[in-house]
């Protein structure tokens, strides 16, 4: 009996653009597919290129190529260099991928490995033509209306934690649309201002990094291998040859940094002020409603953040030093009491190389941040920072509910 022939599988998403002498070929790929890693290999053996371009950023394929980077973080520099959130964004996303691959078998960024050890074997120059991820979550961030920031992270956080399960064959079907980015695409294919940053820039970066790479070497033949939600954009850019004119000033605009807003670091000096008058006030009327009120402001701010350290399951030791530290550091904006509970946390329960081996899969589900001493201690630096702010807005109504009702 004849066996029905085997169902072809589509062939992948590709586009061929020759600009200025160079012959482009853009290959679009779904970051957790085995197909699309097995799609690199195919092209790299059926082709001659000069050389292979990557959607990856220095940052990005430091950590592809070494996976034991996170081992190497010192999370008291982190927390000093006020690198907290973005660390915390980057296992998000990262553990978003992870989620994905786990699903398909595929570790996240095959294709990418693939792409550069068919490289490697015959000795072609890998071009990481990504912007870098730093720059781009920040600018995703600040071009995010500030009431709706927390929605993004939320979304996030979902994301991370969400367990539904994503067939392979919808993920293949994905790539025959112009938006596909992991983990946001969600959001981006709704929200303009996320589109902005997180896609439609990023496709005019790759392409004019691909213009001043070839440009810069001479290549005639490229091969570049990107999600196949920047295919459209990026064959746009180079067809259009806008971005070619000029790729430096191109990039030199898209890796600016939209300079932070001022009211923000304004706030929390006009809070300590606010206060200082109450307890200005509070003493004037008598040393006794004065003392009143900083024991109002000494007790909720730090069982508030001590309460934060808990509920993160955190050292005692932290516990306490969350407790001692927020109703001081919450009148001194240069520090907070994230930061101190976050750094005796590390003092006390210093986290191992297994913690960093497998901090990638813990947090893919919502008890590995509690299982895992490298995401605890961001739970710790989190969660004590948010009772102490939450501490300072209810200490001070009470404080002036007393001066109120005195």
């Amino acid at each position: 009996m004849s066996q029905p022939p085997k169902e072809e599988r589509p062939s992948p998403p590709l586009r061929h653009i020759d600009q200025d002498g160079t012959a482009f070929t853009l290959l679009g790929t779904a970051h957790v597919s085995r197909s699309s890693a097995e799609d690199v290999g195919k092209l790299l053996e059926r082709d001659d290129y000069d050389a292979v371009a990557i959607e990856l950023c220095p940052a990005r394929h430091h950590a592809l190529v070494n996976p034991d980077v996170w081992g190497q973080t010192d999370l008291y520099r982190v927390f000093k260099e006020g690198r907290t959130t973005m660390m915390a964004a980057s296992l998000a996303l990262g553990a978003y991928q992870q989620r994905l691959a786990e699903q398909f078998g595929i570790e996240p960024g095959a294709e990418m490995r693939a792409a550069m050890e068919g490289a490697l074997a015959r000795g072609l120059p890998v071009l990481l033509i990504d912007r870098d991820i730093g720059i781009t979550l920040r600018r995703v961030y600040r071009n995010v209306p500030w009431w709706q920031r927390m929605g993004l992270l939320a979304g996030l956080l979902g994301s991370v934690l969400s367990r539904e399960q994503v067939s392979e064959e919808e993920i293949e079907r994905l790539k025959e649309g112009d938006i596909l980015e992991t983990t946001f695409a969600e959001f981006a294919d709704r929200n303009r201002v996320l589109y902005e940053p997180l896609i439609a820039e990023r496709d005019e970066y790759m392409a004019a990094r691909l213009c001043e790479e070839t440009r810069a070497s001479g290549y005639r033949k490229v091969l570049a291998v990107v999600g196949a939600g920047h295919l459209k954009g990026i064959a746009d850019h180079l067809e259009q040859g806008t971005v070619c004119a000029a790729p430096e000033r191109v990039i030199r605009r898209l890796e600016q940094q939209p300079p932070p807003a001022r009211w923000p670091k304004l706030l929390p000096w006009l809070i300590v002020a606010v206060i200082l008058v109450g307890f200005y006030i509070g003493f004037s009327r008598s040393p006794e409603l004065g003392m009143l009120m900083v024991w109002d402001w000494i007790l909720i701010n730090g069982v508030l953040s001590a309460l934060g350290v808990i509920i993160a399951t955190g050292h005692p030791m932290s516990i306490l030093a969350a407790f001692l530290a927020a109703p001081w550091t919450s009148l001194n904006p240069m520090i907070g009491a994230s930061m101190v509970a976050g750094a005796v946390e590390v003092y006390f329960r210093k986290p191992r190389v297994s913690d960093f081996n497998h901090l990638r899969h813990d947090v893919t589900h919502w008890r590995g941040w509690w299982h895992n001493r490298v995401s605890r201690t961001l739970l710790v630096f989190f969660l004590a920072g948010f009772g102490s702010t939450l501490g300072t807005y209810i200490a001070g109504f009470r404080i002036y509910d007393r001066l109120i009702g005195g």
